[in-house]
């Protein structure tokens, strides 16, 4: 991440201007909006969502800047989720490589630090997050187990709506949860590595279980 892009000259002064945001990253299908929604509003908190501004974000980056952003743009959708393997789409795709975090820096930057801010999703890599954590405990990962994350695309259609706009929506939407599962298997690896909380989600586990576990995590 280029830190100079702030006005700042390391990642200790980033760390400080950051430590009032609580992190929410994970696979696909966990929960993390839900869970933030949740955590947010119960504790008087700023909700950001980074799902909510991709398209601000590819549109504020440049070629130069995002490379892998530019070559999924230029790719119609039978070229991004059909003609590919899973494990190429893993490798290639923008926000799996970190393309555009220092947006979401940027942005978290420009909100007051009053009240304290909540921002969840994917695009929360624990490698580039955990450089900026005042404590361990403002951070954690949601980990889907395959069951749970099918359960959640099944009941939302969110998968489905990308692949029905392929030529082969049944292989789309293979590839699709295939690239997901090995996402999130990279993410539980990452966090172990790091020591970074993390948080199993599976289909027993109820929204007021996890949010509990994660307000927990956070010490709220």
């Amino acid at each position: 991440m280029r830190y100079d892009r702030h006005g700042e000259k390391s990642v200790a002064a980033l760390r400080d201007r950051l430590q009032h945001v609580y992190w929410i990253g994970g696979g696909s299908g966990a929960g993390k909006s839900t869970i933030a929604r949740r955590i947010a509003s119960r504790h008087g908190l700023r909700l950001y969502a980074t799902d909510d501004v991709m398209s601000d974000h590819a549109g504020r980056s440049t070629p130069e800047e995002c490379p892998y952003l530019s070559g999924f743009v230029a790719m119609d959708m039978d070229e991004r989720w059909v003609n590919r393997s899973p494990e190429t789409m893993l490798e290639t795709f923008h926000w799996f490589r970190g393309e555009g975090f220092d947006l979401i820096i940027e942005d978290l930057l420009r909100l007051p630090r009053r009240p304290g801010v909540v921002v969840e999703g994917f695009r929360l890599l624990p490698h580039l997050v955990e450089p900026l954590l005042a404590a361990p405990g403002h951070a954690v990962w949601l980990l889907p187990t395959p069951g749970f994350r099918e359960a959640a695309f099944a009941n939302r259609g969110s998968t489905w709506q990308i692949a029905g706009l392929t030529s082969d929506p049944e292989r789309a939407l293979n590839n699709l949860l295939e690239r997901d599962r090995m996402f999130t298997e990279r993410l539980a690896g990452d966090v172990k590595r790091l020591e970074l909380p993390a948080v199993e989600v599976d289909t027993p586990m109820t929204e007021d279980e996890l949010t509990t576990r994660v307000t927990e995590a956070f010490g709220l």
